[in-house]
């Protein structure tokens, strides 16, 4: 299943049309899919920097194309001849390097854009797929344990970044080839796996509007770096209409979200000067 037939399924459930995911997860991975809907989508541009984690494993022994479990192998399985030398101390030692800011190379099965296609449909039609490094950051990298060929691990890592390519880079630098075997988000921003609902518990909710909306996540946990703040009746007006107004002071905080109530999102909105604020996003 990929992102976007997760996407479909939910316009089905909820019959909201306007739905946009934040960051497409790989059809063979599991986890956390934040979506936004509705009069939300307006939103997207606040969280795309993004952190995210995850914990998986790796197969060590053979790469492969798309640098998964879902490609073809890129060579014979090494396995047998590195079995007794690669333990888990080796292994560790080789995911020091992946630590900090980085230049990565995205895979060719992936869904960067080389003059405005995917680099995934220009690699399956056999055509060149020039790709460019990206600058990474992974905050955290540790490798759990090693079990025969698999070596399991969690991992946070920038917006941008590719698990696929740590992995595939891990075998190049262990000299025996690797490739990703299992993925699950365990985290996007601000969102959990405690947040989450599977979809078979969506589907039990179908044409419920207001269950499907209480099992949100709250309006006023959303982009928690933004204090919320209830607008009186005319500052709100003011700021519907593109209007700068006063708003309660928060610290010299950038950004605020500015409510009518309590679950009722009204916007976003940028500090001017002191308590002066110029609405940015009007939902």
């Amino acid at each position: 299943m990929t992102s976007h037939d997760v996407v479909n399924r939910l316009r089905k459930i909820s019959g909201e049309r306007s739905i946009g995911h934040l960051g497409t997860l790989d059809p063979m991975a599991t986890g956390v899919l934040p979506l936004l809907m509705g009069k939300y989508t307006r939103l997207a541009q606040y969280f795309s920097a993004a952190e995210k984690s995850y914990s998986g494993s790796i197969r060590f022994g053979f790469a492969t194309d798309t640098y998964d479990a879902e490609g073809e192998p890129a060579g014979r399985d090494r396995w047998p001849e590195v079995a007794q030398s690669l333990t888990l101390e080796r292994v560790r030692e080789a995911s020091a390097r992946f630590r900090g800011e980085m230049e990565q190379m995205p895979p060719p099965f992936s869904a960067k854009k080389i003059g405005g296609k995917p680099a995934y449909k220009l690699a399956r039609e056999g055509k060149p797929v020039d790709l460019k490094p990206a600058k990474v950051r992974i905050d955290a990298f540790e490798i759990l344990a090693l079990e025969d060929s698999e070596a399991s691990f969690a991992i946070d890592i920038s917006a941008g970044g590719y698990v696929r390519s740590v992995a595939h880079e891990m075998g190049q630098e262990l000299g025996c080839g690797a490739h990703l075997s299992q993925l699950r988000r365990t985290r996007a921003g601000a969102f959990s796996l405690e947040d989450a609902h599977k979809l078979e518990e969506l589907e039990s909710l179908a044409g419920d509007t207001g269950a499907l909306e209480a099992i949100c996540v709250h309006p006023r946990a959303l982009l928690p770096e933004m204090p919320s703040v209830t607008a009186d009746t005319t500052a709100l007006g003011r700021l519907r209409n593109g209007a700068q107004a006063n708003l309660p002071e928060f610290s010299a905080v950038p950004l605020v979200k500015f409510f009518a109530g309590p679950r009722a999102l009204a916007g976003i909105a940028r500090r001017v000067a002191g308590t002066l604020f110029q609405p940015l996003v009007v939902m």
